[in-house]
């Protein structure tokens, strides 16, 4: 079995932002909306010995997400690999998927031009992926800090099984349940490996 999982390491992340334009370039997202933003805490340590860390977020992509089951429409989905996603045409725009997750990963899109609405969210690239298996989410493709790595946990040659085999990693937020498949490898300070 396939489940997919991104490791991201911080401690290679410069917070370029090409992660995130790549995304908001491939979805054709609008300026509003943004799937992976980064995000720092600002500058740690002292003078001289200061450093910033960057940690780019997105969708969890939960192996139990509170997105999925709370749908009235159906429209959240989750494939049989981990990935999570919404059918544009069932999503009625009533939010309650944007409530449900815990991350504040999902985003509203007003389509002025349909006259509609729906729920819009970071899917690993799953368009991509169905036209090409081997094709990596633009934001990792992009990063060419390498601080995002995708593959496949339940194959223990991926590189995110040695990643996370490897290295103490965090998850976001698991004392709630969701089983988030995001993989921090945390910026210990001071630098890349």
């Amino acid at each position: 079995m396939t489940r997919y999982v991104m490791v991201v390491d911080e401690s290679r992340c410069i917070g370029c932002q090409s992660c995130t334009v790549a995304c908001r370039t491939w979805n054709d997202l609008p300026l509003d909306i943004i799937y992976n933003p980064v995000v720092s805490e600002g500058t740690k340590g002292t003078f001289p010995n200061v450093y910033r860390t960057w940690t780019p977020t997105q969708c969890m992509h939960c192996a139990n997400p509170e997105c999925v089951p709370c749908c009235p429409t159906g429209a959240s989905q989750q494939d049989d690999d981990g990935t999570v996603w919404v059918d544009y045409k069932k999503c009625m725009g009533c939010k309650v998927c944007v409530n449900a997750c815990p991350y504040g990963m999902r985003d509203v899109s007003h389509m002025v031009k349909r006259f509609d609405q729906y729920v819009r969210k970071c899917t690993f690239c799953r368009d991509r992926r169905k036209m090409d298996p081997t094709a990596q989410p633009y934001c990792v493709q992009t990063c060419h800090q390498r601080a995002r790595v995708f593959g496949d946990i339940d194959d223990p040659e991926s590189e995110v099984s040695k990643l996370i085999g490897t290295y103490k990693t965090e998850r976001l937020f698991t004392e709630l349940g969701t089983d988030p498949q995001i993989y921090y490898i945390p910026e210990m300070g001071g630098g890349a490996r």
